[in-house]
């Protein structure tokens, strides 16, 4: 757990440390106009999600039948190797090219979670996964702060080689130390599962289908807003540390996670995972939509760091739900699925958000994503009272409605 809990850091920071310096690095190509650095910056970092998207269940499915450890050895030597070939790159479609190349590799987060899940107790589930979890959200939310000081500190060419020699380092920590192991439950047989019983399983089970949608609908609200909050903030005070202050208006959000992620998944371990997914949507809509109408700073700060308490629970526990209601052997391809709604919301986020704020203005995106919560919870209300009265039939009667 520690190895991984650290690994799934540095794969995080790798993931987002280009952020502060990304246009300066186009920009640094020469022969491109401003419009050009822009455009070509939003493509090169979206690329990445856009392809781990399509191809997250895939490494699942790989990792199910040859063993996950052999999955994150592979896709962390080839995030590695995208990265350092990133420091020589001498043109926009060459860096475009490397960061599609990156979301090719990065089934190791996906990989991660199977390898841990598959080792643990489904009472403890939660915990154990929200604890490893927060190495996410940590590089998640450390990437930008380390890249930016980096750069300058060497420079932005010297930031991709420290950056790539530190996954290679990760990855041979789980060379080193990571033994693969599965834990056995009672009356649950290891078998191969063909693609399409995977999807038939996803298929019959309302609820699951649902918390996939969730895995999206965070992401999409962190995304929607992640572009605006420099030009939001400007609006709220007059300062020279703009960046700064935008960016600590982001990251406070990823402190409320690491505060209360293996918290929530403690109590979903005791209480049911798909009830504190309620509680969590209707919280997270509750801290994001008054973002919406603050007149301080410092009222925007306090809003994101309670959302991040909130929304924070949900991602542990949507991967502890998968852990309990999906046999050992397609558990890797289940959380691939998951984990492809995730990039899909941060794909689909920005987009939206900026269509909304070019449209209606910045405050409409957090009424807007932010009553997507609302939503999600009656969603899955509706879907747990249908499922609780379908199990509280007699068996007799569900082969009928069956028939």
């Amino acid at each position: 757990m520690t190895i991984m809990w650290f690994a799934n850091l540095f794969v995080g920071a790798s993931m987002t440390m280009v952020l502060p310096f990304l246009s300066l690095y186009i920009d640094s190509f020469g022969g491109y106009t401003p419009a050009e650095v822009q455009r070509w910056a939003g493509l090169t970092f979206g690329v990445s999600f856009l392809v781990a998207f399509l191809v997250s269940p895939l490494w699942g499915r790989i990792g199910d039948r040859f063993g996950r450890k052999k999955i994150l050895i592979g896709t962390g030597f080839g995030i590695a190797i995208s990265v350092f070939l990133m420091g020589y790159v001498q043109s926009a479609e060459s860096l475009f090219v490397l960061r599609a190349f990156m979301g090719l590799a990065t089934g190791f987060i996906p990989a991660s979670m199977a390898l841990i899940s598959a080792q643990s107790d489904k009472r403890t589930a939660g915990e154990t996964l929200g604890t490893l979890q927060t190495g996410t959200v940590s590089g998640g939310l450390l990437g930008p702060l380390m890249g930016g000081m980096i750069a300058d500190t060497v420079g932005m060419q010297l930031t991709f080689l420290i950056t790539s020699s530190v996954l290679v380092l990760a990855t041979i920590l789980v060379i080193v130390g990571v033994k693969e192991v599965i834990y056995e439950e009672k009356g649950e047989k290891r078998r191969r599962y063909h693609w399409k019983e995977v999807l038939q399983h996803i298929g019959a089970k309302p609820v699951l289908i649902m918390v996939m949608v969730v895995a999206m609908l965070i992401q999409l609200v962190n995304f929607s807003v992640q572009p605006l909050l420099a030009l939001y903030v400007d609006s709220l005070t007059q300062t020279e540390n703009l960046a700064f202050l935008a960016g600590l208006a982001f990251s406070v959000t990823g402190l409320g996670n690491l505060v209360a992620t293996r918290k929530w998944g403690q109590i979903g371990d005791r209480i049911g995972h798909e009830k504190i997914m309620l509680v969590l949507l209707l919280l997270s809509g509750l801290f994001f939509i008054p973002q919406a109408f603050v007149t301080e700073l410092w009222h925007l700060i306090l809003l994101r760091f309670l959302f991040g308490i909130a929304v924070g629970g949900l991602i542990p526990c949507t991967t502890a739900y998968i852990r309990q209601v999906c046999p050992i052997s397609m558990q890797g391809e289940v959380l691939g699925y998951n984990q492809s709604f995730r990039f899909l919301g941060n794909v689909i986020g920005p987009v939206s958000g900026g269509f909304i704020a070019g449209t209606l203005g910045i405050p409409m995106v957090f009424i807007i994503t932010g009553g997507l919560f609302f939503v999600a919870a009656i969603c899955l209300k509706l879907v747990l009272s249908h499922e609780n009265s379908d199990n509280k039939q007699p068996k007799s009667s569900r082969q009928e409605k069956t028939v």
